[in-house]
């Protein structure tokens, strides 16, 4: 199953285009991007849309539906459980990262990120900074349902942070960080 988009693909989506809005033109067409976890490739293809080359665009998901599916919408793309089928350094690693706790009789595991919520995206911040140009940016989302305090440490030991979306939901609240290496 291919991850459908829904309010987080979507505030991601925005974040995505307005960072890449302030990059020159030469800086568009030279940038190389990374949609980890790319489910029906919102991501990418809101990096088009933005102006970077769909050539410079390389689409990973762990789910091969998901990579068939980028492939037919012509992006280069690979099965990866996070980092571990993808080299080099990208200028914009963008992620929406499963994070919701696992739940015992757990039907949509492209949402669940892990026992506690939290797991994916602590590796995530973990390994990304080795995959990240020294002036490069992620764009992560988070949720006020996942538990924050492991992945606060790694954001404050590794990365600059700054909000740059936000949205509000009956049920909980959805952000987008910014995160430059340090």
């Amino acid at each position: 199953m291919v991850y459908e988009a829904a309010e987080d693909s979507f505030l991601l989506s925005s974040c995505v285009k307005a960072h890449i809005s302030t990059m020159s033109k030469k800086a568009r067409e030279s940038c190389k991007v990374l949609d980890l976890g790319c489910g029906n490739c919102i991501q990418a293809e809101s990096c088009v849309e933005a102006g970077i080359p769909r050539e410079n665009i390389m689409a990973a998901d762990i789910e091969e539906k998901a990579v068939e599916l980028a492939r037919q919408k012509g992006f280069c793309a690979v099965c990866s459980d996070l980092f571990s089928s993808l080299e080099g350094t990208f200028d914009i690693i963008i992620f929406n990262p499963p994070y919701l706790p696992a739940h015992k009789n757990d039907k949509a595991p492209d949402t669940t990120g892990g026992k506690r919520g939290d797991e994916t995206t602590a590796a995530f911040l973990e390994q990304a900074r080795q995959h990240l140009k020294e002036n490069g940016v992620v764009l992560l989302l988070l949720s006020s349902l996942t538990p924050h305090k492991k992945i606060e440490k790694l954001i404050k030991k590794y990365y600059e942070a700054e909000q740059i979306g936000e949205k509000k939901l009956f049920f909980e609240k959805l952000f987008v960080l910014r995160l430059r290496k340090k």
